[in-house]
């Protein structure tokens, strides 16, 4: 059943509209009609089964059948901090991290970085990068988007180590050098619903002074394994070893 997440709010007899790119999807794309159903995730984190009531030029009316009380999301919060790469990756590792249950992106500027953020172009691209968070989210039946956010600069990332429980820094010289478990340490250390920032740097890796500095700040340096995984590749591999220990073990 096709998910959909809802800006508008519930009444008091479980009517809601349903406007914009939305609406445009459910009448234009999926075809559906009055009496089909779809499933609805609301700001307030409740999720109903819910019909088409009523299709208007512009909007349609949804009514509230079910409650849907699955959980679908990670038990940790990763907010998945990455340096910022070439071409489209930062779009594929939204796409897929949304799958995998991140709960925010921040793109940084690292200063192995080839891409240089253009102020100008920037709120329209973040903008993009919402828009493939919210389909990834409703795609992988997700209860909530992940919010990304427009690049910060190495001193905002650093200012922002306060807000989490934890910190891990994906450092590919530790996996040259056969360090192996960190990584395990670390997730054994964590508990559920702990707020977990997770750096990966761009295509260079991180420098040899940024590394220092997060050292220095409190991240935990980690390897994945005895493999160089490319930048798009290792934050999925952090994620779905996050699910494995604590979805699948538990």
């Amino acid at each position: 059943m096709q998910r959909y997440f809802i800006n508008t709010k519930l009444d008091e007899d479980g009517l809601f509209l349903v406007e914009g790119e939305d609406y445009k999807h459910i009448v234009r794309v999926m075809r559906m009609s009055e009496g089909d159903r779809f499933i609805a995730v609301f700001n307030t984190d409740e999720v109903f089964e819910s019909e088409i009531v009523k299709i208007e030029e512009t909007h349609l009316v949804g009514k509230k059948v079910s409650e849907i009380t699955n959980q679908s999301e990670l038990p940790v919060n990763v907010t998945i901090a990455h340096g910022l790469p070439k071409g489209d990756k930062l779009e594929y590792v939204i796409q897929k991290a949304t799958e995998l249950g991140m709960s925010a992106l921040i793109p940084f500027s690292a200063e192995r970085s080839i891409v240089k953020w253009d102020q100008k172009k920037g709120k329209k691209k973040a903008e993009r990068w919402n828009k493939i968070a919210k389909e990834a989210a409703e795609q992988s039946h997700r209860s909530v988007i992940p919010l990304i956010e427009e690049p910060f600069t190495l001193k905002q990332l650093r200012s922002s180590f306060h807000e989490y429980d934890a910190i891990m820094m994906a450092y590919e010289e530790d996996a040259k050098s056969g360090e192996s478990s960190n990584f395990h340490r670390f997730l054994n250390q964590l508990k559920p619903d702990s707020n977990i920032l997770v750096i990966i740097g761009p295509e260079g890796g991180l420098s040899e002074n940024e590394v220092k500095q997060f050292i220095e700040d409190g991240a935990v340096s980690c390897g994945l394994g005895p493999r160089i995984l490319r930048t798009e590749t290792a934050p999925l591999y952090i994620l779905a070893a996050f699910s494995y220990h604590f979805e699948l073990m538990r």
